[in-house]
């Protein structure tokens, strides 16, 4: 394809604006060349398949992919059948420099990565994504505004965020965040293999090799995050927790997490928990210890 051709300025996308919000149905004429812009572009496939270019080559999205660019980041937009609709958030340079100051957590991630970020969404995340630019539309164009519309999503892109070398395969991905959700923890392994769509032999050879342990200690650890949180933000009874997290056996639950964490649930409930509500009073205690 034709070198960059174009480059779309803030100043005339943007004006005075943090941000500004476009949706368009593409066409499925092949662009004449590669554009790039001043400024941070948010895309996302609303609708259909993305034909995206780069001076890479060329790259089919299905509906639901996502992708955060950098201004360097040439690229040109294709319909790839019929009835592409595209959502593109422009973003003000100085927005997501100071974005990215503040939070250093995002350093090499996201709009922070060197390459384009390209994630997929599933369709109840698609329908928040949607919501949420359908308030940015409704809402000034400040940074405020701005901030409000991004900082759930990268908080939420974050969390789901799993450290694996780039060689692992996408499916393993995709089963370690959704081993996140208490729905697929809470089936231990089991659950965990579900999520990645192979063989259980294969999952398990595959999760020692890019995470160093099995499905049950990954989904395991886990479980016990999510305990510790709700130990320390609730007076729940014990076997409600364990429960929660799939261990129906008080004594299992136990050994796990002081396994996890170095302490008993108890212990670290009464370390950990602070009464927003009557501060000086102890935190409750379920009395069950083992």
């Amino acid at each position: 394809m034709t070198p960059v051709i174009r480059t779309l300025r803030a100043a005339e996308v943007l004006g005075r604006d943090a941000v500004a919000l476009t949706r368009a149905t593409l066409t499925p004429s092949r662009p004449l060349g590669l554009h790039d812009h001043d400024f941070f572009e948010l895309l996302w496939v609303q609708n259909g398949t993305l034909r995206h270019h780069t001076p890479a080559g060329r790259r089919d999205l299905p509906e639901g992919t996502l992708l955060f660019l950098r201004p360097e980041h040439a690229h040109a937009l294709q319909s790839r059948g019929e009835d592409t609709l595209v959502v593109a958030v422009a973003l003000h340079p100085g927005l997501v420099a100071d974005l990215g100051q503040r939070h250093p957590a995002l350093g090499g991630r996201l709009f922070w990565a060197p390459a384009p970020t390209i994630l997929g969404r599933d369709s109840r995340q698609l329908a928040e994504l949607n919501q949420a630019a359908l308030r940015l539309e409704r809402s000034g164009r400040d940074a405020l505004a701005a901030e409000g519309f991004l900082l759930p999503l990268v908080a939420a892109l974050m969390a789901e965020d799993v450290p694996l070398p780039d060689d692992a395969p996408d499916w393993l991905r995709v089963a370690c965040v959704a081993a996140l959700s208490p729905k697929v923890f809470r089936e231990g392994a089991a659950g965990f293999v579900r999520a990645a769509g192979r063989a259980h032999p294969h999952v398990s050879r595959t999760a020692q090799r890019f995470l160093g342990q099995t499905p049950t200690d990954y989904v395991n650890a886990r479980r016990m995050a999510h305990a510790a949180r709700r130990l320390a933000g609730s007076s729940d009874p014990l076997a409600e927790i364990a429960a929660e997290c799939g261990i129906e056996n008080l004594s299992h639950f136990h050994r796990l997490f002081r396994e996890a964490h170095g302490t008993t649930p108890a212990a670290w409930r009464r370390r950990h928990q602070h009464d927003l509500m009557q501060p000086g009073l102890p935190a409750k205690d379920s009395g069950e210890e083992i």
